[in-house]
């Protein structure tokens, strides 16, 4: 009787053992093997196919729903059909050195933390483009430590995957321009009466300068505030390097 009842105690903690050896093996190699596998075909199958959606656009969807005046625009372009002049304004206004970095800016990131340590203020963003659009296409908006790890990842991925032209083509489709309005074809549009092609280097400039807080700036209704900031975007744009790939197949 006592051997049988120590033959179901030792078969018990077996197959305990083996439940708890699962549960570790299940959250730390299956799991994060199978994120591994699925978020670079995703990764992978964006850098070909249009982003039509993201977190953020379902997110002011239904923050929106009961306002009837609401309404998402949103037009997906390929690169050349987007001006020159609002790749450069971005880049001016965004991330000076969006065509130097792999993804992320350690000068800025340097600058932010030393500023915050001598003003004694919270740390502030130093986002690169790539950053954003790992956010954007990716991620909900989140201040976590755990959303801003998956946000370092991606950034990774598309650096590594997309590469330069295709980060900036996918920002500049989905980044929030305005309330409802997503990507430059839709703020030109709605903004300018014009396609994205036809955007001047002002028009370019306002809507860049809208982009740190789209909900409440508008490009087409500037402050003067807006217009200030416009205006050094003009003047920054100058002065960055053109990238080689910004006239591909123009």
């Amino acid at each position: 009787m006592q051997t049988k009842r120590k033959r179901k105690t030792t078969l018990r903690c077996k197959y305990l053992k083996n439940k708890f050896l699962y549960i570790i093996k299940f959250l730390f190699i299956y799991l994060p093997g199978a994120f591994l596998i699925i978020s670079l075909l995703w990764i992978t199958t964006l850098k070909w196919a249009p982003v039509y959606i993201t977190p953020l656009m379902i997110i002011r969807s239904v923050e929106n729903r009961g306002d009837k005046n609401f309404k998402t625009t949103k037009r997906w372009v390929p690169l050349e059909k987007i001006s020159s002049n609002m790749v450069m304004a971005v880049i001016a206004s965004e991330d000076n050195r969006f065509n130097e970095h792999r993804g992320f800016d350690w000068v800025e990131i340097d600058r932010a933390i030393d500023e915050s340590k001598r003003k004694g203020r919270r740390l502030r963003g130093a986002s690169t483009i790539s950053q954003q659009t790992a956010k954007n296409v990716f991620l909900i908006p989140s201040r976590s430590w755990i959303r801003k790890g998956f946000e370092v990842y991606f950034t990774a991925g598309i650096e590594l995957i997309w590469g330069k032209r295709r980060v900036m083509e996918v920002y500049l489709n989905v980044a929030e321009m305005g309330r409802g309005i997503y990507g430059a074809e839709a703020a030109a549009g709605v903004m300018f009466n014009k396609t994205a092609q036809k955007l001047t280097t002002r028009e370019s400039a306002l809507i860049a300068a809208s982009l740190p807080n789209p909900l409440r700036r508008r490009a087409d209704r500037p402050s003067p505030y807006h217009n200030s900031r416009a205006t050094d975007i003009q003047d920054l744009m100058r002065k960055v390097p053109v990238p080689e790939w910004i006239n591909k197949g123009r």
